[in-house]
């Protein structure tokens, strides 16, 4: 017979953990927490001159963007107001600028640029960008080639 007093290595099964969380308790310091807000836009497409040939550079291509934004600030799940949000016409203005202002050879340098220009102007805490070339200039058949950059603002 256990010498214990509940069976159970002393502790009072009626008793709450310590270390468990209570549900209804969304932060240690007793309010509610912040909602983590997630805006995606998906299947952008726009005629760029972006690549490693100067044929390829000259000519153009379709790229396809699709953006992701982690937002821990923000206000329009409370005001429902445009304003105290990212408005997604304006990132599509904003991505279109920054894929042709100018030519990258790789993909991964006009996500990045895209990245530093998104968490610039809409104060994102993290942001992923992913380019697609649906038809790339390559001598193997190949469906499409796709890079993603995210990036995630240093404290």
């Amino acid at each position: 017979m256990d010498d214990e007093p509940f069976g159970h290595g002393g502790v009072d099964p009626e008793e709450p953990d310590d270390d468990e969380l209570d549900p209804d308790d969304d932060d240690h310091d007793g309010g509610p927490s912040e909602p983590l807000v997630t805006i995606e836009i998906v299947g952008l497409s726009l005629y760029t001159h972006h690549g490693v040939d100067q044929a390829e550079r000259a000519v153009g291509q379709r790229l396809v963007f699709d953006l992701s934004f982690d937002l821990s600030q923000n206000d329009a799940t409370v005001t429902d107001r445009i304003e105290d949000t990212i408005d997604y016409a304006d990132v599509c203005q904003q991505v279109a600028l920054a894929a042709q202002e100018r030519s990258y050879a790789t993909l991964e340098r006009l996500c990045s640029a895209i990245a530093d220009r998104m968490m610039d102007r809409y104060g994102a805490d993290a942001v992923t960008i992913r380019a697609t070339k649906p038809e790339p200039p390559i001598p193997l058949p190949v469906e499409e080639v796709t890079v993603e950059v995210w990036k995630e603002r240093g404290d």
